[in-house]
């Protein structure tokens, strides 16, 4: 029972060793699915008859490492996961003869909720996404159109960026007719208001997303040109930038006295002539024609007017400036630099200052990095100070050729880890309970050949002479003869229990035979 008992656990513990080391290593192929997807995944995958292992209740599915590519695309090409929403596929199925307007707005929302759901999620740090739609219809008599509007509720991984938000929301404006981004509210799965769709177009989130990304730019560009000097993480850069967000608008009109020219020129010239008569007035004298009765000399009055107008044209312009909000007003940079490091003749690490030469050029890089601009108000400056912690030591360069051949990754190490322990284990079975059971059958089976030879020389009564070539010339003969006796005895014993253990296995083979002969036995008269 104990030799079945071991060689069961010892066929068990190699199934087991033989089964993990051929059972393929299993890699994550979808994540943070819905029951829908899940359970459409689920019976593709029977079809093909690829192995795979749920987790976490159906939203995880594991599959073998080297199907994990192949079996994305073909799911794929299926348009698996869906991500649990309904899209443009709901039309698809329809009977659109026996379906009202109604449903068909309802279903023709649904879609594009869906459609625009998915969309979102493909972004980066979005997991899951929602989108409701308000799409306003037009009331008769009325003059005015309610405007749509949006709300999107998203599960994100970290934080999502101003730009990541800014362009969720003209996503979903672009896709929906008659949507502005300023009526597209967002909320993550915290509830946390990541952008207010009740907020008008002169938001100043705007504007401080513009500063933030300015600001961003320019200390990234001048931390950039300055470690290239100074190293790798041994400068600090700050950078604030003072921005104007009012609009402003001016007209100015400007004459040039000296561009003048004639439009239109007007002359009029007038002449009177006036006499006095002395004579007395009759009636023969005011008659045209009547002949002057009065030879005497009449004095005239003459006047002469001339007018001249000129009309000119003088050149005018007119000037009007629209100067944007978000206008720079001042930049104020601070750079802080480490010093030099250098190995003294004991090999100790010895801090100098950089020298202001050093400094004033590192000063001029900044300048022009930023733009300076002295009449704007830009201050720059540079300081060498020793930083607390010491300079970060150089990364080891990866390997080439062969080594770099032989790197093996965070799997490769626990799967060959895992295989060396399940052979040292093998191995340990092996030569502590494998060996010793081979060993002890081999040595009992040619026992009974060594007693059966040994046999006939003890019924003889030869036992010391017989037994005495055996033991070899050089023995003396009482120690010959009492160790011939003593293996003899053992022997006999390992015999006479053979022979019991042989009886005994026949008696329960052939129990019949064996009743019959101990009848016989029982029935025949005594010697």
């Amino acid at each position: 029972m104990a030799m079945v008992a071991v060689t069961a656990a010892l066929i068990g513990f190699f199934a087991f060793v033989i089964m993990r080391v051929t059972t393929p290593q299993m890699t994550t192929l979808f994540t943070d699915l819905s029951l829908d997807d899940s359970s459409a995944i689920i019976k593709e995958l029977d079809r093909q008859a690829v192995p795979y292992e749920l987790r976490n209740d159906g939203a995880i599915i594991m599959v073998p490492k080297d199907k994990v590519t192949r079996l994305r695309m073909k799911l794929a090409e299926s348009a698996l996961p869906k991500g649990g929403g309904v899209g443009y596929e709901i039309f698809d199925k329809s009977d659109a003869l026996g379906t009202t307007s109604f449903v068909q707005n309802i279903n023709h929302l649904r879609a594009l909720e869906g459609e625009l759901a998915r969309t979102i999620r493909a972004i980066d740090r979005i997991q899951a996404a929602r989108v409701h739609l308000v799409l306003p219809e037009r009331p008769l008599f009325a003059r005015e159109t309610p405007e749509p509007s949006a709300s999107i509720v998203v599960r994100v991984r970290g934080s999502l960026e101003p730009q990541q938000i800014r362009a969720i929301r003209h996503l979903v404006a672009s896709a929906v007719n008659g949507l502005k981004p300023q009526r597209v509210s967002i909320v993550d799965e915290a509830g946390q208001l990541l952008a207010d769709g009740a907020a008008g177009p002169n938001d100043n989130s705007i504007g401080d997303e513009r500063r933030v990304a300015f600001e961003k730019r320019l200390r990234s560009e001048v931390e950039a040109i300055v470690s290239s000097v100074v190293g790798a993480g041994r400068a600090r850069v700050q950078l604030s930038a003072d921005f104007d967000y009012n609009k402003i608008t001016e007209t100015s009109d400007k004459f040039d006295p000296e561009g003048r020219v004639l439009r239109s020129s007007q002359t009029r010239e007038e002449s009177s002539a006036t006499s006095e008569n002395n004579g007395q007035v009759s009636v023969g004298n005011e008659l045209p024609g009547a002949q002057q009765t009065n030879n005497t000399p009449v004095a005239r009055d003459q006047s002469k007017k001339t007018e001249e107008t000129n009309n000119y044209e003088i050149s005018r312009t007119t000037k009007t400036e629209v100067t944007e909000a978000g206008r720079v007003n001042r930049i104020s940079v601070a750079v802080l630099v480490d010093g030099i490091y250098t190995k003294n003749d004991k090999g100790e690490m010895v801090y100098q200052e950089r020298s202001k030469e050093q400094l004033d050029r590192i000063s001029a890089l900044v300048r022009s990095a930023i733009g300076f601009d002295q009449k704007r108000g830009d201050q720059v400056e540079v300081v060498n100070l020793r930083f607390a912690e010491a300079p970060a030591v150089a990364p080891l360069e990866p390997p080439a050729g062969l080594l770099g051949m032989l790197q093996f990754t965070k799997d490769d190490v626990m799967y060959v880890i895992e295989l060396g322990v399940m052979m040292l284990l093998g191995i340990v079975v092996l030569f502590m309970v494998v060996r010793p059971l081979v060993k002890r059958i081999i040595a009992d089976e040619p026992a009974a050949p060594a007693a059966e030879a040994k046999l006939p020389a003890i019924v003889d009564g030869s036992g010391a002479q017989a037994a005495a070539p055996a033991g070899g010339p050089n023995l003396a003969p009482g120690a010959n003869n009492t160790a011939t006796l003593i293996d003899v005895a053992q022997v006999q014993g390992q015999v006479h229990a053979q022979s019991v253990h042989r009886v005994g296995e026949l008696a329960e083979r052939n129990p019949n035979e064996t009743v019959a002969i101990i009848r016989q036995w029982l029935s025949e008269p005594a010697a």
